[in-house]
Order: C-alpha cells, then sequence, then structure tokens
C-alpha cells in the first residue's frame, strides 16, 4: 500500500506525540548560568537495557568463574560481604553482529595505573576486575589515546556537554582520538537542575554523533557545589526530569542511558529507583556493595586521583563489572547489568 508524502508525515508526527514524556519543569525554559569546573563522570557501554530476566543468559568460563568463587571464599573468612556475581540477563540489540566476539570487544589490556591517593578497599579490590576503563574531560588536557590505553583504557567516557549551552571543548577531538586508537567510547552529559530537561536533551543530541559501537550515553547527576546553580529539586522532581532526559536519549540513540551519581545525591533521590536503568557508581573510599548496598551496577568508579602515561595529571579510573566474556558479550550487542548483594 502507498501512502503520499503527506499522510506519511501526519502518521509519523502522530506516532511521536505518542511517545513522548513531558513534565512540568519542561514547559517554561530559562536560561543557563552554568560554569561548572569540569566535573569528570562516566559509566558502562550499553546498548538499551530491558527489564526481562528471562532473556539468555551468559555463562562464565570456568577459569573466572573459579576465581570468583575463590574471592567469594576469601571474603567470606574475612566476614567481608562479597558482591555475588551472578549469571547475568542479557538483551539482543536491535542489530545482529556478524563480527568475531575478540574483533568486538578487542584486546583486553591490563590495567597499569597508579594512584596519587591509594585507597585499601579490603578482599575486593579494583584489580580483581577484569576490564578497566577513564573518563576524561577537557581538564586532562592534550591526551596520547594508543598508550593511555596501552596502560589499560579499555574503553573511556568523555565529557560532552552540561546544561543547554556548555559543550566541552575538547570534546571531539577527544571523541575521535579514542576511536583511532581502538577504545570503546562513549559520550556523558552533567545535568543542570536549573535548566529544562528537554533543552538539555536536545542539546546533548546536538552535539554528540549517533555512532555505531559507541557506548550508550551517560546521565550524570549530583549536587554540584560549584555551579552558580543553587537549586535542589525534590526527589520526585529530580526524577520526573531525568525521566524526561533519558527518554529523549533513548528513542534518538536507540540505546538506554547509564546514571552516573555520587553517594549523597543517591541517597537523597536516587534509592531504590530506576531499577532498569544501568548504573555507574562513584564510590572512592568503599567497594559499591557497602556504599550503594542492593544497587545493581555496571561501573564503578574507583578513584579521581589516577595516574597514567598518556595523561599528565590525574585521571578519573573505573572498571567494569563482569568478566571479559561479559564485556565482550555487552559491546557486542547485549545489555548487562550484574546482581549486587
Amino acid at each position: 500500500m502507498r501512502f503520499s508524502a503527506f499522510s506519511a508525515l501526519v502518521i509519523l508526527s502522530l506516532g511521536v506525540a505518542g511517545c513522548s514524556r513531558i513534565g512540568i519543569e519542561d514547559i517554561v525554559p530559562r536560561p543557563s548560568q552554568e560554569t561548572t569546573s569540569s566535573i569528570n563522570r562516566a559509566v558502562i557501554p550499553a546498548v538499551g537495557v530491558g527489564g526481562d530476566t528471562a532473556a539468555s543468559q551468559t555463562v562464565l568460563a570456568d577459569g573466572a568463574q573459579s576465581q570468583i568463587s575463590a574471592m567469594v571464599a576469601d571474603e567470606t573468612s574475612a566476614g567481608i560481604a562479597m558482591p555475588e556475581v551472578k549469571a547475568a540477563a542479557l538483551v539482543p540489540m536491535s542489530r545482529p553482529s556478524t563480527r568475531s566476539q575478540k574483533a568486538i570487544g578487542g584486546v583486553i589490556h591490563p590495567q597499569r595505573f597508579r594512584d596519587a591517593k591509594p585507597i585499601d578497599f579490603g578482599k575486593v579490590k579494583p584489580r580483581h576486575y577484569a576490564v578497566h576503563g577513564v573518563d576524561v574531560s577537557r581538564w586532562q588536557g592534550q591526551i596520547d589515546w594508543p598508550k593511555l590505553r596501552s596502560q589499560g583504557a579499555n574503553f573511556a567516557y568523555i565529557k560532552a556537554t552540561d546544561g543547554g549551552d556548555h559543550l566541552d571543548p575538547l570534546f571531539m577531538q577527544n571523541w575521535n582520538g579514542a576511536a583511532a586508537a581502538g577504545i570503546k567510547r562513549g559520550a556523558y552529559h552533567f545535568f543542570y537542575w536549573c535548566r529544562t530537561a528537554s533543552e538539555q536533551a536536545d542539546w546533548f543530541i546536538r552535539n554528540v554523533p549517533k555512532t555505531e559501537g559507541a557506548l550508550p550515553p551517560v546521565i550524570d547527576v549530583e549536587w554540584n557545589g560549584q555551579s552558580r546553580c543553587r537549586k535542589r529539586p525534590s526527589a520526585a522532581q529530580v526524577r520526573e526530569k531525568m525521566q524526561v532526559f533519558m527518554d529523549r536519549l533513548e528513542r534518538h540513540y536507540g540505546q538506554r542511558p547509564i546514571i552516573y551519581t555520587a553517594p549523597d545525591f543517591y541517597a537523597d533521590n536516587l534509592k531504590g529507583a530506576f531499577i532498569d536503568y544501568p548504573f555507574w557508581l562513584r564510590a572512592v573510599a568503599q567497594h559499591p556493595s557497602k556504599v550503594y548496598p542492593g544497587r545493581k551496577w555496571v561501573f564503578w568508579q574507583y578513584s579521581g586521583s589516577g595516574l597514567s602515561h598518556g595523561v599528565k595529571g590525574k585521571i578519573d579510573l573505573n572498571v567494569f563489572n563482569g568478566t571479559e566474556a561479559q564485556w565482550r558479550n555487552w559491546v557486542g550487542g547485549r545489555q548487562y547489568i550484574a546482581d549486587a548483594k
């Protein structure tokens, strides 16, 4: 059956209107006064999260399972709760992949990072995780991406935007540099509480390419004492604004956004919320299982004082919550969120 161009346009318009989510905060736009000094935050490579726990599951390799079992035994004997790593719920991407798993995930480089302020996390340390990465912004200056990858940066989240009118001046340079070095990369947005969510989503979409193979976009939500915006909405308003922003990004990129947050903001607004979304958690003094009990997570930002060849100064360090096999499944087109106990 053929349709006229006008009829097709009408149908498309109705379809878009029907799936839009508009909150009360999106009605009256306000000018941004954002002057954040670059908050380096980030999250896990993901594509369209689903809540179907009956989906296919990943089976850990014997060696990885044995290593994890040994860690659990050590934790139990020490009286420390080890986050349980279960078979992950996986949801297929809309597009099938014909590449090999090795080609999809690339070579996993062991981490060689140092830390200016090392922390003893107890039995469960960042080095126990197989896949490490970084998040960066203009404050890292000129980055030698091939060298950074060789040091263990298997993924990178790159600061793109904040508010409704600020673009990190090195975003595209970092975006292209990471890709050229073979690093899986994604972009993140620092959310501004004095600007409407729809404006911020439009600004992010305007500046971040829709690129095949990119990691899911990240929304960085936290209280920022360095901003002129002193507004602290109620928890209900926070979640409403976040939902508007995330819905728009998911429709555009076809990937469910990752939520990056810090302990105080999480306690005020996110505890028990957004259970079907992947989380990227900041926990620089204790393991996430201690700081965010019961919360499933994909990325853990464990340091804001990392040191590495390829970068002058300090850099944020992160790990992926899973094995190399789970990482390859995830970046290859399957959503993964490990259980946290």
